[in-house]
C-alpha cells in the first residue's frame, strides 16, 4: 500500500512539473530513428516517442524527403505527448525549453524564398572528394567529404544549375529549428561541421572565409559565404522562441502553445558528448550506431593536417578531434538477421535481444582465437573515406586454412566494425600524442554486457566506460537515439543554468549519481586486434576490386 502511495505521489509531482513547465524536450533526427524525449528538472525521462525512417538513394545521392522530415517529427512528438497524457493525465500545452539535434553535416540549400533547391544531401554522400582535397589544401585544415562547405563547393565545381540561387544553407537540425523559430542559427558544435570554427572566438574562421571567397569560381557567384551560413551559438544561449506557425508544425493538434524558448540546435556529436559527460578536455566518447565516431576534447590544436581527423567543437565551443566512419552496424545487423532467419527456419525463432546477446557472447568465448583465426570482414555498405573507398561492398573473406567457427566469425564482425574508426583514433593518440583520461562508449551495441566494451578497449588499447543516464535503470546503456535526444533535452535545460560552465553543470547536476562500468584492455585482446587490423588494412585492395566489378544496385 505504501509503495502504491509513493508511486501515486510521484505521478502527481511529475504532473505538476508538466503543468508548471519544469520540463525540457529534446528531439533528435538520427539516421534510422527520430526520437523525442521529455525530461523533468532532475533529468529523469518523463515520456518518449519515436519514428523509424531510412535514407534512400535519389539520383545517386543519399537523401530523406522534406515530407518525411515533418511527418517523422510530428509522429515522434505526438507519441511522446500521448505518453504524457496516458501516464500523467496531462495534455502537453507547455514545455520549459526545447532543443533539436540531428545528424551533422550534409547540405540543405535554399533560395531567397526559402524553397529547397535540391534534395537534402546527407552526411553519407562521398561525391565531394574533389572539394575535400582542394579545400583541405587551401586551408591546411581537414575539410571532410561530409562537411556542408564541401557539398557547397562541390556544387560550385560541378557548375550545378542551382548554385547561383543559394541564399542560405544549413544542416538538418538547423533547418528544423529555422522553420519553428524563424532563426537562422546553429549550435557551435553543429556549425563546426559546416565550416571551421575558431575555438577562441566561437565564430567561423575569418581567414578561411576570405580564402574561400577569393577562389575564382567562388568569386564569380552572386553571393558571399558569410551571408549563407547560420550564426553559431554556444550552449546556454537562447536561440529564439517557438512561433505560432512553428507550434502548429510541431503539434498539428494545436495543443502546444507558442512562445517556448529554444536552445541552439546541435549535431549528434554534441548531444553524444553531453549524454556521456564528455565535454571536458581530455575526455572522449565513442558513439556507435549506423555510423561510428570517436571524439576526444583536445588540449590544443593538432600539429599537422590529418585527413583522418575532423576538428569540430563541443557545444561549449572547445576544440575536439573526431574520427568518423560512415559504416558500423549495417553489415553486422544483416548477418545477425541471417542467423535469425536460420533459427526461424528450424522452427525455433529467437527474439532480437537473445539473438544478439548469444551471437555477441560467442565473440569473447574461451575457444575463440584472439586474432579471429584468420577471418576478415569488410563492413562497407557505403563509401568510407578513412579506408579510401568511394563506394561500399560488404565482404567476408578468409584463407583456406583460416579457422571458421561461430566465435571467430562474430569476433571478426565486431573487430571489423570498429576497425575503420580506429584509423583516425590511432592518428590522434599515436601520431599526435593526444591524451585521453576517459573514453565512454554509447550505442545499442553496448547493450549486451561486456562484449563490445571489451573489444573496443582492445581496439583503442584504453579503458572503456559505459554509463547510464538519468532516467535509466542501472543496467541501461546510452544509445544514439535515446542518448542523443536526452542529451539535447539536457542542453535545453542548461538554458536555466548557463551561469555555470557546461562541464561543471554536467558534473554537479546531471551526472553526480550516474552508474557506470569500466572494461580495461586485455593484453591478449589488444595483440589479437592489432594482428587482425594489420590484415584488414592490407586486404583493402579486395574492396577496390569489388567496387570495380560488382555493380551498385539501386531499388
Amino acid at each position: 500500500m505504501a509503495q502504491e502511495q509513493e508511486l501515486d505521489d510521484q505521478v502527481a509531482l511529475t504532473a505538476e512539473k508538466i503543468r508548471a513547465g519544469k520540463t525540457s524536450l529534446g528531439i533528435e533526427f538520427g539516421s534510422t530513428r527520430i526520437k523525442a524525449v521529455l525530461i523533468d528538472d532532475t533529468y529523469h525521462t518523463i515520456a518518449a516517442g519515436d519514428y523509424g525512417w531510412a535514407s534512400h538513394l535519389e539520383n545517386g545521392l543519399w537523401s530523406y524527403t522534406q515530407e518525411e522530415i515533418w511527418k517523422g517529427l510530428q509522429t515522434a512528438y505526438a507519441a511522446m505527448a500521448q505518453n504524457v497524457e496516458a501516464a500523467y493525465g496531462e495534455k502537453l500545452a507547455r514545455v520549459g525549453h526545447i532543443g533539436f539535434s540531428a545528424m551533422m553535416h550534409g547540405y540543405l540549400a535554399f533560395d531567397k524564398n526559402g524553397e529547397l533547391l535540391v534534395p537534402f544531401r546527407t552526411w553519407q554522400n562521398t561525391n565531394t572528394s574533389e572539394a575535400h582535397e582542394k579545400l583541405s589544401e587551401l586551408f591546411q585544415y581537414n575539410i571532410p567529404e561530409r562537411w556542408s562547405i564541401a557539398h557547397l563547393y562541390q556544387a560550385v565545381l560541378n557548375k550545378e544549375e542551382h548554385i547561383g540561387k543559394v541564399a542560405y544553407f544549413t544542416t538538418l537540425a538547423g533547418y528544423v529549428h529555422w522553420k519553428l523559430t524563424g532563426k537562422k542559427v546553429l549550435g557551435v558544435g553543429d556549425a563546426s561541421g559546416m565550416f571551421p570554427i575558431d575555438p577562441t572566438t566561437h565564430a567561423y574562421e575569418t581567414e578561411f572565409i576570405e580564402k574561400f571567397s577569393a577562389l575564382p569560381e567562388v568569386a564569380e557567384q552572386p553571393w558571399n559565404l558569410s551571408d549563407l551560413l547560420p550564426e553559431p551559438l554556444v550552449a546556454g544561449t537562447p536561440a529564439g522562441t517557438l512561433t505560432a506557425e512553428g507550434a502548429k508544425l510541431l503539434d498539428p493538434t494545436g495543443t502546444l502553445q507558442p512562445g517556448i524558448v529554444l536552445a541552439p540546435p546541435e549535431g549528434d556529436a554534441g548531444t553524444g558528448m553531453v549524454a556521456t559527460n564528455s565535454v571536458r578536455v581530455r575526455t572522449g566518447n565513442v558513439s556507435a550506431g549506423t555510423s561510428i565516431f570517436a571524439m576526444v576534447v583536445l588540449e590544443h590544436k593538432l600539429k599537422a593536417l590529418h585527413p583522418e581527423v575532423d576538428l569540430v567543437t563541443t557545444p561549449a565551443g572547445d576544440l575536439a578531434g573526431m574520427s568518423h566512419a560512415n559504416n558500423f552496424t549495417s553489415d553486422l545487423n544483416a548477418w545477425v538477421g541471417l542467423f535469425g532467419q536460420f533459427a526461424a527456419a528450424l522452427g525455433t525463432p529467437v527474439d532480437t535481444g537473445n539473438l544478439y546477446g548469444t551471437l555477441f557472447r560467442a565473440a569473447i568465448a574461451d575457444d575463440v582465437d584472439a586474432n579471429c583465426g584468420g577471418l576478415i570482414n569488410y563492413p562497407f555498405r557505403s563509401g568510407e573515406f578513412l579506408a579510401g573507398l568511394p563506394e561500399g561492398r560488404p565482404l567476408f573473406v578468409r584463407g583456406p586454412e583460416a579457422r571458421m567457427s561461430l566465435g571467430n566469425f562474430m569476433r571478426a564482425q565486431l573487430f571489423s566494425a570498429f576497425s575503420p574508426v580506429k584509423i583516425g583514433m590511432d592518428v590522434m593518440t599515436k601520431n599526435e600524442g593526444v591524451a585521453v583520461d576517459s573514453l565512454v562508449g554509447h550505442g545499442g551495441i553496448f547493450t549486451t554486457p561486456k562484449v563490445a566494451q571489451k573489444i573496443l578497449a582492445a581496439a583503442f588499447n584504453t579503458p572503456i566506460k559505459v554509463m547510464s543516464t538519468a532516467g535509466c535503470k542501472e543496467e541501461c546503456v546510452v544509445t544514439p537515439a535515446e542518448g542523443g535526444a536526452w542529451g539535447m533535452a539536457v542542453l535545453a535545460d542548461y538554458l536555466w543554468h548557463a551561469d555555470q560552465p557546461l562541464d561543471e553543470f554536467l558534473d554537479a547536476r546531471v551526472f553526480a549519481d550516474a552508474a557506470s562500468t569500466t572494461e580495461n584492455p586485455d593484453e591478449s585482446d589488444v595483440a589479437g586486434f592489432e594482428e587482425f587490423f594489420d590484415r584488414f588494412r592490407k586486404g583493402l585492395a579486395i574492396e577496390h576490386t569489388a567496387i570495380a566489378n560488382i555493380p551498385l544496385e539501386t531499388k
